[in-house]
């Protein structure tokens, strides 16, 4: 994917997730971010987007400190100021943080000079691809919620996995293990491979390994899903060490630092 899909991807992943946000209350449970209802899935998401286009919009040599939206209205004053709109405009708020992260990266100058915490070909392709990452885990989130039906392209999917994998589990604190333990992941309908070394330093992903202790096979939805702390019950195939999977739902987590 290049940047073009990955801002393609922002505007109708967000659209997905605007639609599924506004099929009912805001006060529905979201069963992924445990405490969280769907109202403060919905703040926590156009927050994001106002941080992430200021990163583009207005680069500085590290990432903009925000805790929370008034930090924001230096750069996004419209969207910021007043705080979290009431629930019966809320959705339409989200929306237009949307609509403005969309055109913040579509204006964007494909050299932008903006910080970035994981690799990637650009800044842009980075921030793009981060966004659209954040915005289709949290879709499913909302969609489960809804009791809707919830798909991926399986390339898409396998992109936003490969995210996952080669960029934030890497930054994944040391494990308690005495020896480097490796996890295997094959998507059947794409044929990406990764290998994950879990070890007692360090934890490493590579693009081709021999062996795994723990090999994973399945869709690549199914396993960006898994992965993403988001199924319990996964059809995905495990052979091996099945116990490096409670290893990974209680480490594996997006870390910033």
């Amino acid at each position: 994917m290049d940047v073009s899909d990955y801002i393609g991807s922002v505007a109708s992943e967000g659209e997905r997730f605007a639609s599924a946000a506004e099929q009912g209350e805001l006060t529905v449970p979201i069963e992924s971010c445990p405490g969280w209802t769907m109202r403060e899935l919905v703040c926590h998401l156009g927050m994001i987007h106002l941080w992430a286009a200021a990163n583009v919009a207005f680069p500085e040599p590290d990432w903009l400190d925000v805790e929370e939206l008034p930090d924001l209205v230096r750069y996004w004053p419209d969207l910021a100021a007043g705080g979290y709109p009431a629930d019966a405009d809320l959705v339409a708020w989200y929306r237009e943080t949307l609509a403005n992260l969309v055109d913040v990266l579509k204006s964007a100058p494909a050299d932008v000079d903006a910080f970035t915490f994981l690799p990637a070909p650009s800044p842009l392709t980075m921030w793009a691809r981060r966004q659209a990452s954040e915005i289709a885990i949290h879709r499913f989130d909302a969609e489960r919620a809804r009791g809707i039906d919830t798909h991926f392209e399986p390339h898409f999917a396998a992109d936003m996995l490969d995210e996952l994998l080669s960029g934030f589990t890497p930054r994944t604190r040391p494990a308690e293990v005495e020896t480097a333990q490796v996890i295997g992941v094959q998507t059947a309908d794409t044929g990406d491979v990764w290998y994950v070394t879990i070890g007692p330093e360090r934890t490493e992903t590579a693009r081709h390994g021999d062996t795994a202790d723990l090999a994973l096979s399945g869709s690549a939805a199914e396993l960006y899903l898994l992965l993403w702390n988001r199924t319990a019950d996964s059809s995905v195939a495990m052979t091996g060490n099945v116990d490096l999977m409670a290893h990974w739902h209680g480490n594996v987590r997006v870390r910033w630092s």
